[in-house]
């Protein structure tokens, strides 16, 4: 079993800047690849940022220049520095992590990320 703890959420000003983190923890083995999706009220879930196993990364274009995705392999932490908040980032936050040679991704709970204008 593997668990994800999200934290950093919270209430900001537009253009303000909240650090995002998660720890994995459990029956991990190799991590294929740890990221951030977000789903506001209404909306499809969709791809924030994913950071690969060899460091690759990949992001959402309303997000390129703004967010940056980075890990500690050593901690099994991921985090997701937001900068340049927009009211259009607000959204409930989750955690994401794939074991190599699989195809399952393992969710967090989500965690609150609120930008007022």
């Amino acid at each position: 079993q593997v668990s994800l703890v999200e934290s950093g959420g919270g209430l900001v000003q537009a253009g303000g800047s909240l650090r995002l983190s998660c720890v994995a923890s459990g029956r991990i083995s190799s991590i294929s690849a740890m990221g951030w999706y977000r789903q506001d009220v209404g909306k499809e879930r969709e791809l924030v940022a994913r950071i690969f196993r060899g460091g690759a990364t990949t992001y959402a274009d309303s997000v390129k220049g703004r967010f940056t995705i980075s890990r500690d392999n050593a901690k099994n932490t991921v985090y997701l520095q937001m900068n340049t908040l927009k009211p259009e980032d607000t959204a409930v936050y989750y955690c994401t992590l794939r074991l190599l040679l699989t195809t399952t991704d393992y969710w967090g709970q989500g965690i609150q990320v609120t930008v007022s204008s």
